[in-house]
């Protein structure tokens, strides 16, 4: 019978998670625009690129630590006491790390015009397309509701089919990035945004502060802490808490 992993190999398998997340999604960002990729061929790539790292993460880690890899859905659990609130802080610090450390990695591949040229596919709201911070918060804190709520069903609910919750939510994932892409570049995770600036702050890519803190922060924590008591109201279970 396999132990129980170690609070370090938990906090580990989140950063090699976000690694993956950071490293295929934002990366397949950088390579359309080196590429030449433009509108919706773009937003698929990008979104296949996502549902792809989101679902092998899953199936590499979540068994380890639960595959959280996103701020914003680790804190979601915490509220719904489904998680320690002890454990909050080294997750989300590790989430950060893996972040961080997945784009100064391409960097290192790639040279500075990862950053320079193409933001290192990071997150910004379209204000070409009149998307404003209240809109972008909005859109983020749906997209995450939507996230947070196929989570829930899929994985967190004891009565969901086994061996599905990967595939799932990858597609889930790929479907809001769809939508919501164009519009804020479809963060829905707080580390996934934040890798990318920290990136851009050393080697001059944009990496706007405010929209860090209230679109890409704000929204998809709001969101995500919604969806997980929406989802015990409508599909209640014995043991919810």
């Amino acid at each position: 019978m396999a132990s129980e992993p170690t609070s370090m190999q938990k906090y580990l398998a989140e950063l090699v998670g976000t690694f993956m997340l950071v490293w295929i999604g934002p990366g397949a960002g950088v390579v359309a625009g080196l590429l030449g990729v433009k509108g919706l061929a773009d937003v698929l790539a990008i979104a296949l690129a996502f549902g792809i790292a989101v679902a092998s993460a899953i199936y590499v880690v979540g068994k380890i630590s639960g595959c959280h890899i996103n701020p914003a859905v680790t804190i979601g659990l915490a509220c719904r006491k489904s998680f320690p609130w002890s454990q909050v802080i080294p997750y989300i610090a590790f989430q950060l790390a893996g972040a961080v450390l997945a784009s100064l990695l391409f960097v290192a591949c790639m040279g500075t015009k990862a950053s320079v040229m193409y933001g290192l596919g990071a997150t910004t709201i379209n204000a070409g397309a009149g998307v404003n911070i209240p809109m972008g918060i909005l859109g983020e804190a749906i997209g995450t509701f939507f996230l947070m709520i196929t989570i829930m069903g899929v994985a967190v609910d004891s009565r969901a089919p086994a061996g599905w919750a990967g595939w799932i939510i990858g597609m889930v994932v790929a479907g809001i990035i769809i939508t919501l892409g164009p519009l804020t570049g479809a963060s829905i995770n707080p580390a996934r945004t934040f890798g990318p600036y920290i990136g851009n702050l050393i080697f001059g890519g944009p990496c706007p502060w405010d929209q860090f803190f209230l679109v890409y922060c704000v929204g998809p924590i709001v969101g995500a802490v919604i969806a997980v008591f929406v989802y015990d109201f409508i599909a209640p279970q014995e043991n919810s808490a």
